[in-house]
């Protein structure tokens, strides 16, 4: 089978490298090609985590709001990264938002469709779910650390 431009383009990302054909073609259907300057958000906190980004281009701060310090980036994703994690836990809600630092080319997959497509074909959702958990799991190494830098270590 043959693959279309956006299925390559999909493919061609770290987080789906080496996914078979027919699962590539599968979530590249919940796929389209997006845009933002810098300056506009992807997405803000407690909207709808409507989409994920797979960042090609660019640069994304992911920000949270302070109390007494206003906004802050607590993380940076540039190219080959993923943006937008909240799609898979519900209330799939954003907990950040999510900003163009620098203009930003992305894939944006409907996340809905993704978690439908995965609900119906359980070796897909689990694929995706493997797929994620490195992301996830660095996400949180990276918080801690940026914890232990912000509060220092116990004496």
């Amino acid at each position: 089978m043959a693959i279309d431009g956006l299925e390559k383009i999909v493919g061609g990302h770290a987080l789906f490298a080496g996914l078979g054909d027919a699962f590539l073609s599968t979530v590249s259907g919940c796929a389209k090609n997006v845009r933002f300057a810098a300056g506009d958000y992807l997405f803000h906190e407690g909207d709808d985590a409507a989409a994920l980004y797979l960042i090609r281009e660019g640069h994304v701060g992911l920000e949270i709001a302070a109390a007494g310090h206003g906004r802050m980036t607590f993380q940076s994703a540039g190219p080959q990264s993923v943006v937008g994690l909240s799609w898979l836990v519900p209330p799939y809600r954003w907990t950040y938002d999510a900003r163009a630092v620098k203009d930003v080319r992305a894939i944006a997959l409907d996340a809905t469709c993704l978690r439908r497509k995965c609900d119906a074909d359980p070796a897909l959702g689990y694929e995706v779910m493997k797929r994620f958990m490195p992301t996830i799991v660095e996400r949180l190494h990276n918080t801690r650390l940026q914890m232990l830098d912000v509060y220092g270590t116990p004496s």
